[in-house]
């Protein structure tokens, strides 16, 4: 008897209701993920990037003392004119690191620069474009306010106050801000520890010669990329062959050395695909297919105390699914504060295929026009076309039950920036 042969018309991309949907399948990993509890101490030039691991509160005020926000004057409000000018006799300078050492009394002033401690008994400044001076007085009008340009003590920064806390990513502005606490050290979460490796026997690492049928991986080098962004510490364990002793010892030495094991390859149903028989072995682990495109295959689960990830072969798959599964992991165990990703509406430049039934994750160029945010497809969306992803600064999110967009229409997208702040 011979097989029957069915067809029928693709009206729906794979519309599956045992499918997770995406929003499914981030609650379901960043639920299963533990921060770690580790820390290093570490000078504050070392720490960008970094995530904090303890709550920093002010020893001191900032700014510690009333100071000029301008190069000017600084007089007794007392004096200033209601209406008319005042002449006032100017008894010294108070230069920024060198205050004036006196104090002001009735229609006085001392000349004042910008970020100078202000003198005793004075609390306005003047600026210097609004006197007329000359070697020993200045002339003031009307119209001037009571503390007009000064910093006052603690007006940023209050002594004894919560600055920052446990899970706030360090980025420049957090060092300039301890900085100017007087801190040197802080506490951070030491790095998590990442294992990668590619396998497939038709992979080649760069600089190998092809043979018929043999391909460069390039998988293990946007891991690299974007590990490398997410300020993980990696092991890049190479090409593994499609053999299950071969996998086997890969994820176990993998284990001993990481918090986390990542993986292309080997996850579907193929018979080749050796991955997914290890896996049953040595983890407990959970074999997924994801309502997404590109992404459709994932494994998530754990091998030893280390959490797996077994990634699509294909390599946009393998950047889509990092980007919306993997890196949000990370940055719960590395304790950074969960925020969610960075969404904006523009407008589709040109109409987009699209079948209901997956969460449709296309590449895009993300540009503004007459202050109006458009978004435009990078060409050609298969999930073995790096090149379009080289084109994009951003995914263009289409929702699952969504059909095709028609030029003009708002779309979400999620851009790129996103995930290396």
């Amino acid at each position: 008897m011979k097989t029957p042969i069915f067809t029928a018309k693709a009206t729906t991309d794979q519309l599956d209701p045992a499918l997770l949907t995406v929003q499914q399948a981030q609650t379901q990993i960043i639920d299963a993920i533990t921060p770690l509890t580790d820390y290093d101490s570490v000078a504050i030039r070392d720490a960008l990037q970094r995530i904090l691991a303890e709550t920093i509160c002010s020893p001191i005020n900032v700014p510690p003392y009333a100071n000029s926000a301008m190069d000017g004057y600084a007089v007794r409000s007392v004096d200033l004119p209601g209406s008319g000018t005042i002449p006032l006799k100017l008894i010294g300078t108070s230069w920024a690191g060198r205050p004036f050492s006196g104090s002001v009394a009735v229609q006085e002033c001392v000349r004042i620069m910008t970020g100078a401690k202000m003198p005793v008994g004075a609390d306005t400044v003047i600026m210097q474009e609004q006197v007329r001076a000359t070697n020993d007085s200045i002339v003031i009008g009307a119209g001037h306010q009571r503390g007009q340009h000064v910093r006052h003590a603690g007006e940023d920064i209050q002594q004894g106050s919560t600055v920052l806390f446990p899970g706030k990513k360090i980025g420049p502005a957090e060092l300039g801000l301890l900085a100017s606490l007087g801190v040197s050290h802080i506490k951070v979460t030491r790095r998590v520890s990442v294992a990668f490796f590619s396998t497939g026997d038709e992979l080649r690492s760069v600089g190998e010669p092809l043979a018929d049928g043999q391909i460069y991986d390039s998988n293990r080098y946007t891991l690299f990329g974007m590990l490398q962004q997410a300020g993980v510490e990696f092991i890049d364990m190479g090409v593994v062959r499609d053999q299950p002793d071969a996998i086997e010892n890969a994820l176990l030495e993998a284990a001993k050395h990481a918090d986390v094991i990542l993986t292309s390859g080997g996850v579907s149903v193929g018979d080749a695909d050796f991955v997914k028989d290890a896996l049953d072995k040595l983890g407990k682990i959970n074999f997924w297919r994801i309502a997404m495109k590109p992404g459709k295959p994932l494994a998530v689960g754990k091998i030893g105390n280390a959490v797996f990830f077994g990634l699509p072969g294909n390599p946009v798959s393998v950047m889509s699914t990092f980007y919306q599964f993997v890196l949000p992991a990370l940055r719960k165990l590395s304790g950074q504060t969960s925020h969610s990703p960075l969404l904006v509406r523009a407008i589709s430049k040109s109409p987009i295929t699209k079948r209901p039934g997956r969460t449709d994750f296309q590449r895009g160029i993300l540009f503004s026009e007459n202050g109006t945010l458009h978004v435009d497809a990078t060409g050609m969306q298969a999930s073995h076309i790096l090149s379009g992803m080289s084109r994009a600064n951003c995914f263009i999110i289409l929702a699952q039950n969504a059909g095709n967009i028609a030029a003009g229409s708002e779309v979400e997208v999620q851009p790129f920036v996103d995930f290396w702040s």
